[in-house]
């Protein structure tokens, strides 16, 4: 799993939404329905890029590393959406993945937001919990009765 980890999540978003786009235009699976909702869509990409994109200022500003496989970090940061979730970018990019297949409309796209969670969640998620509980072992403890993983 940890091979995994090479590619950051939002380069795996990227090539498994761009990969089920064109594995979608198999001959076999062209009589699929047409899920399309661009409205729906839109809102659900703007939604789902809010978090990562404040979340990302606030690792900038709090001086702290934003990759996820960075050996250590200097701070755990606690507040703003990490106050709701201790994983907002990833739960950001799962919805923004929704939004795209909605505005994209091809069905085999959905598979996208579930193979984006599987790897965040088993592949991405431990390996942090990991290095943070190494590093801040009280406060992150405390962090995790306090903040549920996702919501």
């Amino acid at each position: 799993m940890s091979a995994l980890r090479f590619l950051p999540p939002p380069i795996w978003a990227i090539l498994l939404l761009t990969s089920l786009y064109y594995l979608s235009e198999a001959p076999a699976l062209q009589a699929l329905p047409d899920w399309r909702h661009k409205p729906a869509g839109m809102i659900l990409i703007v939604l789902g890029l809010i978090p990562p994109m404040i979340s990302i200022g606030q690792f900038f500003l709090a001086g702290t590393q934003v990759h996820p496989t960075s050996k250590a970090n200097n701070k755990l940061v606690t507040t703003g959406f990490f106050a709701f979730t201790r994983n907002p970018m990833y739960l950001g990019l799962v919805v923004a993945s929704i939004g795209f297949a909605l505005w994209f409309g091809r069905p085999l796209m959905f598979l996208a937001p579930i193979l984006i969670f599987a790897i965040e969640n088993w592949v991405f998620i431990p390996f942090e919990e990991a290095k943070m509980r190494r590093q801040f072992p009280e406060a992150f403890d405390a962090y995790c009765k306090r903040v549920r993983r996702w919501l």
